[in-house]
């Protein structure tokens, strides 16, 4: 029966998942990525010498986060059979730019990240707890981050309006 079928995996032995795309600049604070599913464009506003025509990388960093920690807290969401309408994310960032300018014992990348996650949801505070507590044990954005030593704070919120 296809589409009921449980397979079951060895989690005891890695699963590797590779993933890859192609990139290109031409000289410029512009870069276009494709990735298969369609074309990324980040930039520097042009205050900064960019086009303005994209995100910054930083942002676009930002914005992977905000996209991981959704697909994340979806997957945990079905494993707890919590039930959600949706997540609205503001998030922001500090960085110290003596870094990307050479001065050395500066990070060049996050100081720090503030997101607040609003999970629209009738589910109790407690029940969002145990699955915002999964998620972020879970998500590699999130992790990847806190092992580079970026302050991260993640507010989740609920709003059953």
């Amino acid at each position: 029966m296809k589409g009921n079928v449980t397979t079951i995996q060895d989690l005891t032995r890695p699963i590797v998942r590779r993933k890859q795309l192609s990139a290109s600049n031409d000289a410029t604070l512009r870069t276009v990525i494709e990735t298969g599913y369609g074309e990324l464009v980040t930039d520097e506003p042009e205050a900064h010498g960019g086009t303005g025509t994209g995100p910054s990388p930083l942002q676009t960093v930002l914005g992977a986060l905000c996209g991981c920690e959704s697909v994340t807290f979806k997957r945990a969401a079905e494993e707890f059979g919590f039930a959600y309408d949706g997540i609205g994310f503001e998030a922001s960032y500090s960085i110290d730019i003596r870094g990307r300018m050479g001065v050395e014992g500066v990070r060049p990348h996050f100081q720090s990240v503030k997101v607040q996650a609003t999970v629209r949801t009738s589910e109790s505070q407690e029940r969002l707890a145990e699955v915002v507590e999964v998620t972020e044990s879970r998500c590699p954005v999130l992790n990847l981050m806190v092992d580079a030593g970026v302050r991260v704070e993640m507010l989740w919120v609920r709003d059953d309006g």
